[in-house]
């Protein structure tokens, strides 16, 4: 009898032991993961002081209020600040679980606010950073632009290699960069999605085409990220992230937006822009009427419900 009760004390022993290890493992693991995304986080965090002239008061992420975003990819390299050849806008409503995402093509003729002159929307990055870039969206479509996110597209590949690549659906066969682009699902690895967002010559959509390859290659890094398999991989798209990405969006409003908006995520709308390309002066610009900008203009600011 004594022995059977030994035999018991010690299992119970065994068990609180390994309960607490595995306890303590798992913990140290959190931890491990949220030390590594706040490092991330606080080099990604880059503030502008600017405030929106189309809101009287700043959006509340707490209080769930809908907001939007403003998404460039700069080609930067050595001795070039770049310009934003993406230029995609995203409108989040928690209340409908929808994000609306607009990309802008970057020949689009404008006013580049801050600089006063009528030129190419992509330009006003060149001309005055994510600050210029966010007042002449924010003129162009007459909507608030509350947050920027800016990828260095050169060093996108890091991101794409460090969730373990992608795959995505592509709708027309073309080489680019010596890479073959079959027609169908294919996977690309971190080089791979970079000339595939490259592509826009052969494309007879020109850079429609471009920006529909683009958005393929976000949705497929964001499906990456989001599975189980990336939790073995968290260090290395950590340093990809705090390596490529800038934003104004701080630590405590990425956690808002990942409690209080992701039900949102599940159902993204994807808009267009009509137009027409013409040469001014020998430049080619692409053209859009104030009808296609009210157009725009309204479906956006429904989405974002402001007045």
């Amino acid at each position: 009898m004594r022995s059977e009760k030994k035999k018991k004390r010690t299992w119970l022993r065994v068990t609180g032991i390994i309960v607490l290890l595995l306890v303590i493992g798992i913990g140290g693991y959190a931890f491990s993961v949220y030390k590594s995304l706040t490092n991330a986080v606080d080099t990604m965090h880059q503030p502008i002081d600017r405030k929106s002239d189309k809101r009287t008061e700043e959006v509340s992420l707490q209080n769930k209020q809908p907001f939007s975003v403003l998404l460039l990819g700069v080609d930067q390299r050595k001795g070039d600040k770049g310009r934003s050849d993406t230029m995609i806008v995203l409108t989040v409503n928690p209340k409908l679980n929808s994000v609306k995402m607009l990309s802008i093509p970057r020949d689009t003729r404008t006013e580049i606010i801050g600089k006063g002159t009528m030129d190419k929307i992509n330009h006003a990055y060149a001309f005055g950073n994510e600050e210029m870039s966010m007042n002449t969206v924010e003129n162009f479509l007459d909507i608030p632009i509350d947050y920027y996110i800016k990828v260095n597209m050169e060093g996108f590949k890091d991101i794409v290699d460090a969730v373990g690549g992608i795959t995505v659906n592509n709708d027309i066969d073309f080489t680019q960069d010596k890479y073959h682009f079959p027609k169908g699902q294919v996977t690309l690895d971190g080089k791979k999605a970079l000339a595939f967002t490259r592509m826009r010559h052969e494309d007879p959509r020109g850079d429609f085409g471009r920006q529909l390859r683009q958005r393929e290659i976000i949705q497929g890094v964001l499906r990456e990220g989001a599975s189980l398999s990336s939790l073995t991989k968290y260090q290395s798209i950590f340093t990809a992230l705090g390596n490529n990405v800038r934003t104004n969006l701080t630590f405590d409003q990425m956690m808002d937006i990942q409690k209080n908006y992701r039900g949102a995520a599940g159902k993204v709308d994807q808009m267009s822009i009509k137009g027409n390309g013409t040469k001014i002066n020998g430049i080619y610009y692409y053209i859009v009427d104030d009808a296609e900008k009210q157009r725009l203009h309204d479906e956006l600011k429904a989405q974002l419900e402001v007045k």
